[in-house]
């Protein structure tokens, strides 16, 4: 079992200083180990993209973990901002006034990712810590994440649902990604 207290989380809104490499390099592990990099989508040059993509936007952040010198995971997201296509894949309508966005009601967590020793049991909430460290300091009143729900036979997002968020349909937001569950909590801050 991996101690997370011995855990240094660091917080950057830039992929200067070889975070871009390191995130490449923690997407091709992660995905690796699920056996997933032979799907276009989770290739190093479509992660990529949407990486840049992403760190491109306004308010955009990451909290990358390390024990000692050695990153175990990250998690990393931004604010929806008005305009934002986050909806438009939305395979079942919803309310305009559930999508309507304006940079401050919701935050999306992009990606959640840890390196295999602290993952599980053995990581004893590495996940959970990274992705509670990203959402802490945030103003936006809810929090969004996509979840691919035959990955892992539903316990990903079993996973989510214990942490309070809630499936509110599904959606593909690109030609060549999976069916995704998206997920929404509400509030932003976990539940106690």
């Amino acid at each position: 079992m991996t101690d997370t207290s011995s855990l240094t989380l660091r917080r950057t809104g830039s992929l200067a200083n070889g975070v871009r490499d390191l995130l490449l390099d923690l997407n091709e592990e992660v995905r690796g180990d699920f056996g997933l990099l032979g799907e276009p989508f989770n290739s190093r040059e479509r992660f990529g993209e949407r990486l840049d993509s992403y760190a491109s936007r306004p308010g955009w952040e990451i909290v990358i973990g390390y024990q000692g010198d050695e990153p175990v995971g990250c998690a990393f997201g931004g604010p929806l901002v008005p305009g934002t296509k986050w909806w438009s894949s939305m395979l079942q309508p919803m309310p305009e006034d559930f999508t309507r966005e304006d940079g401050t009601r919701t935050f999306a967590v992009q990606e959640v990712m840890v390196r295999g020793p602290w993952r599980g049991s053995a990581g004893a909430g590495t996940s959970r810590l990274l992705h509670e460290k990203l959402l802490v300091e945030r103003a936006e009143r809810r929090a969004t994440l996509l979840v691919d729900p035959s990955r892992s036979d539903g316990r990903l997002k079993a996973v989510y649902e214990s942490w309070g968020y809630r499936n509110i349909g599904d959606q593909q937001p690109f030609p060549d990604s999976p069916r995704f569950a998206t997920m929404v909590r509400d509030p932003l801050k976990a539940p106690a």
